[in-house]
């Protein structure tokens, strides 16, 4: 009986690693995924480029400059499909990201981790608010900024751990007044925007630098410099919302 008794505890045990094993495996990139992506990495360094969607992914891939790989011509993981080749003589890497500022951190970094990528260009069609700038123009910000994070003012609140730097709504300035009713108060107050918390890699661990207006990396612009009917422009932003008054 207790011959029987341990040899069910040592199956028991062997199903439990097996299982805990395969788990891991899933998880993590295949060892023939590994070898693939060292061979890729081996031949130098990437340009990463983020698209947002097919419909500004696919006139890159169908376009004459974009020449796949001639052994790996694309990767899968984790959902992402990354496009490897060569566009203008410069090894790219490219790979959809889907909408909003999270798909897009994320396929970054997959780039970042998995490949040996020397920049990221994230590119797409966007709005303008400058009516000099002509639909097809292409544009490089000198200056970026992710205006989705702000400070809603409490009702009763003066001052307190939060930037007032940076622009603001004041909802008093859209009361619907009547000739029996004005106001210049609101109950909803201000609403500011508030810089990010950055993180530089050489920096000091969970020490944070307050920054709003991120400089694009000047090797961009001469890059860019090749380009016809480019424009640079002053500064752009990015918006995924995130609004806190607690």
């Amino acid at each position: 009986m207790k011959d029987n008794h341990w040899k069910r505890m040592e199956l028991l045990g062997l199903l439990v690693l097996l299982l805990g094993s395969s788990i891991v495996a899933n998880g993590a990139v295949s060892e023939l995924s590994w070898r693939e992506i060292s061979n890729v990495n081996s031949e130098g360094q990437y340009i990463g480029i983020v698209v947002p969607n097919a419909f500004e992914l696919e006139p890159l891939l169908r376009s004459p400059s974009f020449v796949p790989h001639h052994k790996f011509p694309y990767f899968d993981f984790a959902r992402k499909h990354f496009c490897i080749g060569v566009l203008e003589k410069k090894r790219v890497i490219v790979v959809m990201c889907g909408l909003g500022m999270l798909n897009a951190g994320l396929s970054t970094q997959l780039l970042l981790t998995l490949f040996d990528v020397e920049g990221v260009l994230h590119y797409g069609i966007a709005g303008n608010a400058n009516p000099k700038l002509p639909i097809g123009d292409v544009t490089i910000p000198q200056y970026w900024a992710h205006t989705g994070l702000w400070h809603w003012q409490r009702l009763g609140e003066q001052n307190g751990d939060f930037s007032k730097k940076f622009g603001y709504l004041k909802f008093a300035d859209y009361n619907n007044c009547t000739k029996d009713f004005e106001s210049n108060s609101n109950l909803l107050k201000k609403v500011w925007y508030q810089p990010e918390e950055i993180f530089p890699v050489n920096g000091i661990p969970e020490a944070s630098h307050d920054i709003f207006w991120a400089p694009v990396d000047k090797t961009y612009f001469k890059i860019a410099s090749n380009l016809k009917c480019l424009v640079m422009c002053f500064k752009s932003t990015f918006v995924n919302i995130f609004t806190t008054n607690s």
